[in-house]
């Protein structure tokens, strides 16, 4: 199918809210970029995710704001603001819908009036085209979903590892810590969250064997961090809300381990190869986990229960003793 491809101008679909949605969507704009190393590529998502967006310059040339779409419940809905933007929309060679099952953007995507456009459907909803478009694969990691389609078009793909470029600036940055220890209790919805009681515990143990132990996470996740540094007997340095996410990424570059909930820092660390644990209290293990899986270790809280934090303390001491950690 892919001698039928030959666009110069690509808008790819995906108006998803989270750091981890956005960076897990890399690895099909890498592979688009190579074998259509001279069309234009866009990304139309939401106005949240172009701060980070920029940082792909090598794979995005442009960034169009997500106008909103009835049931996409991210954006208010303006019934003129949407026609406006569906008026003044291009018409592109190529449309990659890479948001989601498609029961709902598939149409918005017609809307867009491109030449061709590819993606994924539900067998019982609309199917733009059979010959382009896939049945969800709604048992692959979200890496590989995008990537599945990718393939099924022909396109040669370009391994599945993220990545998360810094800027000269943020290149530059130096922590003042040596040996230590990411713990990132916080996750947009309360119910991914670890209990803070056990984050506190594991902190202690990671201080006991000499490391040291930096909380990180937003402006208002500072009174999760606080909570803990609070309940562990050893110091811990709470960095929520001093970080942006450049010097975050920084910061994780250098650290010897993270521990966190499934959140978008699970994917930065994967992005940055520094070894984690991801904690999944309310959410799904198979399609978030980063796909290094040795490198990455994922934790089913559910399952667990109480023996959540012997097995996070097992894990983390297991990569910290490995040739994964960082020298």
């Amino acid at each position: 199918m892919r001698d039928r491809l030959n666009p110069q101008s690509i808008v790819v679909v995906r108006a998803l809210p989270g750091l981890g949605d956005l960076l897990c969507l890399v690895p099909a704009l890498r592979a688009l970029r190579r074998a259509f190393p001279h069309a234009r590529i866009a990304l139309l998502g939401l106005a949240a995710a172009r701060g980070v967006a920029d940082r792909f310059a090598e794979y995005v040339d442009e960034w169009i704001e997500f106008p909103g779409f009835p049931g996409i419940p991210e954006v208010a809905i303006d019934p003129v603001r949407i026609s406006h933007f569906l008026s003044q929309m291009e018409s592109f060679d190529l449309a990659l819908q890479l948001h989601g099952n498609g029961s709902l953007m598939n149409i918005f995507v017609a809307l867009l009036a491109a030449k061709q456009s590819a993606g994924f459907y539900l067998p019982d909803r609309f199917c733009p085209d059979p010959q382009f478009y896939l049945p969800y694969p709604d048992d692959l990691p979200e890496v590989r979903r995008s990537l599945h389609l990718l393939k099924f078009l022909g396109i040669s793909l370009q391994g599945e590892q993220l990545e998360f470029p810094l800027t000269t600036q943020e290149q530059t940055i130096k922590w003042p810590f040596d040996r230590y220890a990411c713990l990132h209790p916080g996750a947009s919805v309360a119910s991914r969250r670890w209990p803070i009681d056990q984050f506190a515990a594991l902190g202690d143990r990671l201080a006991t064997a000499g490391f040291e132990v930096v909380l990180t996470g937003t402006a208002i996740e500072a009174d999760l961090t606080e909570a803990i540094a609070t309940r562990m007997q050893h110091r811990a340095i709470n960095l929520a809300g001093k970080t942006d996410l450049g010097s975050l990424a920084v910061l994780l570059q250098s650290a010897r381990l993270l521990v966190c909930n499934d959140t978008g820092v699970s994917h930065l660390a994967a992005a940055m190869q520094t070894p984690s644990v991801v904690l999944f209290s309310d959410s799904d293990l198979e399609r978030w986990r980063p796909i290094d899986h040795q490198l990455h270790r994922a934790i089913d809280a559910r399952l667990y229960a109480d023996l959540g934090l012997s097995r996070a303390i097992e894990q983390a001491f297991e990569l910290l003793q490995s040739e994964y950690a960082h020298a």
